[in-house]
């Protein structure tokens, strides 16, 4: 079974000029001295002032991201719904702001979001980070189980009211919310806090996702015991499994700490880990699944498991997520084939989204044969097309 291997599918919505800048994107991301030297240009040029947003925008920013406003999106949201049967999550990507005002916009943007999405049916999920609603501090400090100070507790109660806030619009407006997982140090409170609200707002349903981030050894236990807890008290779990985004940070931070790195030993036990996840949720009943995946053995195993427990390619409790602007191949041809399939697509200022275009750049040089697999697809298509 080879569905991704077609590249007229892939890349219908690209128009030739958007190929040939993808072309030189992935080109660009394959070299790691490149994408260093041009991580730290950009960096310095951001903070310099220097009038490079331009570029940035014409470049990078509008390969991998939607616009700078949910609005900006629009038009390539409905072009992927209409033409290609993909559904988009919009992804608000501003990053590290420690500001309560800052925490109160981004609850607005995910309150707007999900109004949004219940008016399109082309934007099925809504999605944050748990550092948009509170201070990545105080998530460390209770995953620590440190002593919060009065302020502290003040605070952190501010942090639950926006998380509630959010939920009860979800239930209100079926959209269900994708929370993403960050830093393992942190990792804890959120996690905690994520299987209450499941058990608050996911009684008949999944509305309340938490994420999974395969690539720590120790996830499947941690959802081997959350479906115990679920099973016992009644209610439905929501997991978006991913493989993860902050591999390098985490290995340098249990270096530099003395502590055992939390991170699988190689790629390989990581996909292990992702398939073994894939297979516990498709196997228990109660259990909704986002698998944001950009690869393609993962992607089979789910269609195939998916047919052993006769589960329609449009359940509802099954989705396929990828990022904007990466693996087409594999979005539209599930896409094609009938199946639940979402871009992820971030929005946001385009200084303020850098961080997370950055990311993406050293995830890419990262993954062996990720990029080189998006490069080998780009140069067929352009023979197709003869270009």
């Amino acid at each position: 079974m080879t569905i991704f291997n077609n590249t007229e599918t892939a890349f219908k919505l690209k128009s030739d000029s958007e190929l040939e800048r993808a072309y030189f994107l992935f080109k660009m991301i394959q070299n790691q001295p490149m994408v260093r030297i041009g991580t730290a240009v950009t960096n310095f040029a951001l903070k310099a002032h220097l009038p490079v947003e331009g570029l940035i925008r014409s470049t990078v920013f509008d390969h991998f991201c939607g616009g700078v406003t949910e609005d900006d999106c629009l038009p390539n949201i409905d072009k992927m719904y209409t033409k290609g049967n993909v559904y988009s999550v919009l992804d608000y990507s501003v990053e590290g702001k420690e500001a309560e005002e800052s925490f109160d916009d981004a609850l607005n943007k995910i309150v707007r979001i999900i109004q949004f999405s219940d008016e399109k049916e082309s934007i099925p999920y809504a999605v944050f980070k748990p550092t948009g609603f509170g201070r990545f501090a105080l998530y460390q400090k209770l995953s620590e189980k440190k002593e919060l100070s009065d302020d502290e507790k003040s605070e952190w109660a501010r942090v639950l009211n926006r998380f509630h806030t959010v939920c009860k619009l979800a239930v209100e407006k079926d959209v269900p919310l994708l929370i993403d997982a960050e830093e393992s140090w942190m990792q804890d409170a959120a996690d905690d806090l994520i299987e209450e609200l499941m058990e608050l707002y996911n009684k008949d349903k999944a509305i309340v996702f938490n994420t999974l981030q395969m690539y720590r050894h120790d996830r499947m236990d941690y959802l081997r015991a959350l479906y115990q807890r679920a099973h016992q008290k009644g209610y439905h779990i929501g997991m978006k499994v991913v493989r993860g985004a902050y591999m390098e940070k985490e290995r340098e931070r249990a270096e530099e700490k003395g502590y055992a790195s939390p991170i699988c030993k190689d790629k390989e036990a990581t996909d292990e880990n992702y398939n073994e996840a894939v297979h516990f949720m498709m196997e228990h009943k109660n259990m909704a699944i986002f698998a944001g995946t950009h690869n393609e053995e993962s992607s089979y195993l789910l269609m195939n498991l998916a047919k052993e427990y006769s589960i329609k390619p449009t359940d509802k409790r099954m989705w396929f997520g990828q990022l904007y602007g990466m693996s087409d191949h594999i979005s539209f041809n599930l896409a094609k084939e009938g199946y639940n399939v979402a871009k992820y697509v971030p929005f946001g200022p385009v200084r303020d989204v850098m961080p997370y275009l950055i990311r993406r750049a050293e995830e890419n040089t990262s993954v062996a044969g990720q990029t080189s697999r998006e490069l080998n697809l780009i140069k067929i298509e352009r023979k197709r097309r003869k270009l």
